[in-house]
C-alpha cells in the first residue's frame, strides 16, 4: 500500500485485504463525510508529527491562489499567544470589524482552532476546507498542522481581518506562509530546542521569522 492509501483505509477503518481494485474510488473527496474522518486521515498522511520548512506550504498555497485581501496580525513567542489572539480578537470584534482566528492547539474539539465573527466554524466548513487542500496538494506531502492551516486559511475568506497563532518557532512555522501587515511577538524563552536552537538568542530569531520588513512588529 501506498501511504496515501493507508492512511484513507485507516481513516474509514477499511481492511486492506478488501479493498477495491480501482484505488482512485477511494479519494478522500468523496469518501470521507465527517470531520472525525478526515482528522483521522490527516494523522496518517506524514511519517512525522513536525516537518520544519515552507517550501510543501507554499507550493499547495499557491495551488489554491489563497492571496489574503484583509489584513493579516501574526502572533508568535513562547507563552501568551493564545490570550494575545483572544484579547486582538475582543478588540477588533468591539470595534466592528468581522474577525476570523486560527488557534492552536484546541482544547475539546477542532472546530476551537477556526474562529469567524465569534463564533467556531463548523464541521461543514472545515470538511470543505479539507477536501480543497486535498484536491490541491496532489502528492504534496504535508503535516496534520500544515494541512489544518492550509485548511483554516481556505476557511477564512469572508472576513475584513485574519488574526493568525504560530504552532511552533515563526520563521518555518506553516503559518508564516502568509505575509504578516502586523507581527506580535509576545515572549521568548527556552522552547522546542531540537526545533530552534538551544539558546534564547537562536529562539527568538527563529520567532522573529514573522516580522516584514517595512511593517510593523510589536514585542
Amino acid at each position: 500500500l501506498t501511504r496515501h492509501e493507508a492512511a484513507l483505509f485507516c481513516a474509514l477503518d477499511v481492511c486492506p485485504r478488501a479493498r477495491p481494485r480501482n484505488m482512485s474510488s477511494l479519494h478522500p473527496s468523496s469518501r470521507l463525510a465527517s470531520l472525525a474522518q478526515w482528522l483521522a486521515y490527516l494523522e496518517q498522511l506524514h511519517p512525522q508529527a513536525i516537518a520544519m520548512g515552507l517550501e510543501r506550504v507554499v507550493k499547495v498555497k499557491e495551488a489554491l491562489a489563497l492571496a489574503p485581501s484583509f489584513p493579516v496580525l501574526t502572533v508568535g513567542g513562547t507563552n501568551g499567544k493564545g490570550s494575545c489572539c483572544a484579547m486582538l480578537e475582543a478588540m477588533l470584534s468591539s470595534a466592528g470589524y468581522r474577525v476570523g482566528c486560527y488557534t492552536s492547539p484546541h482544547l475539546v474539539r477542532y472546530n476551537e482552532r477556526v474562529r469567524i465573527a465569534g463564533r467556531e466554524a463548523d464541521d461543514a466548513l472545515l470538511c470543505a476546507g479539507f477536501e480543497a487542500v486535498e484536491k490541491a496538494r496532489g502528492d504534496v506531502p504535508l503535516t496534520y498542522f500544515e494541512f489544518g492551516t492550509l485548511a483554516a486559511l481556505w476557511a477564512l475568506r469572508d472576513i475584513e481581518v485574519a488574526i493568525l497563532e504560530v504552532g511552533l518557532g515563526g520563521r518555518l512555522d506553516a503559518v508564516n506562509v502568509v505575509d504578516a501587515d502586523c507581527a506580535v511577538l509576545t515572549s521568548v524563552a527556552i522552547d522546542h530546542v531540537d526545533y530552534l536552537g538551544g539558546t534564547r538568542e537562536s529562539i527568538g530569531r527563529e520567532k522573529a521569522g514573522i516580522f516584514r520588513a517595512g511593517r510593523p512588529a510589536v514585542i
